[in-house]
């Protein structure tokens, strides 16, 4: 599916049984790429990235599920294979790491093949400022669904890629043993929703579009407005 997005390029292509939005982010000129939660089918992946001709600088990871992250590996080193040097592999927060280590074992569970661990160049931290395909990204921690959950906020072109935090409608799961439900929602409220009141320019809107993990794109005002779990 192809997103606009001002100035670059979004195609965002569901992977595996659990179809997983991985966004593929570039930039028409310079055809430099980056690539958010390569959950698996790194060969669909690969495909799309040598129609377009695009050289992908970083692989990002909100979180460390198996959907998410399980991809990485391999799509890392076909496109090492492509061009040298292999792209950044960056995120989430240090606190997901224990999740990126147990992906084969996460889908050895949900009876999958071919998802492998994943390792990062590095981890991130609230604050920080990505600059990558001609981007700035700015980094949020949005723990509940795992603890080290990070969103990455482009504020000038006005998008979000929340990985499972928010949905059309809803919020992310929280039923593990290392979910939170309440602290979720309150991250939510206290760092997603007020991005909407920081001005994106004149020539843009206000609101954020939000690209989640799995389902249709939505807003930060639409949620604010109609998700139960945000309401009161």
């Amino acid at each position: 599916m192809h997103v606009a997005y001002p100035g670059m390029q979004l195609n965002i292509i569901p992977v595996t049984p659990f179809r997983q939005n991985c966004s593929i982010l570039w930039n028409p000129e310079t055809r430099r790429a980056l690539v958010v939660d390569p959950g698996g089918d790194a060969d669909t992946l690969l495909a799309f990235i040598d129609r377009h001709a695009l050289e992908v600088e970083a692989i990002l990871i909100t979180h460390g599920h198996l959907d998410h992250a399980g991809g990485v590996a391999a799509l890392r080193r076909g496109l090492a294979e492509r061009a040298a040097p292999a792209p950044d592999v960056i995120g989430p927060d240090e606190r997901d790491a224990f999740l990126l280590a147990s992906i084969a074992d996460q889908a050895r569970h949900f009876g999958l093949e071919g998802l492998e661990n994943a390792t990062v160049d590095r981890f991130v931290q609230e604050g920080e400022v990505l600059d990558y395909a001609g981007c700035r990204l700015h980094v949020l921690h949005v723990p509940g669904h795992t603890p080290g959950h990070v969103v990455f906020v482009d504020k000038a072109a006005r998008f979000a890629f929340v990985g499972d935090v928010l949905f059309r409608g809803t919020v992310g799961r929280t039923d593990f043993a290392y979910g939170d439900g309440p602290l979720l929602v309150s991250s939510i409220k206290d760092k997603l929703l007020p991005l909407t009141k920081e001005s994106g320019g004149a020539a843009i809107r206000d609101d954020i579009t939000v690209v989640p993990g799995h389902g249709g794109l939505t807003t930060l005002d639409t949620e604010a407005a109609g998700n139960p779990f945000l309401q009161g």
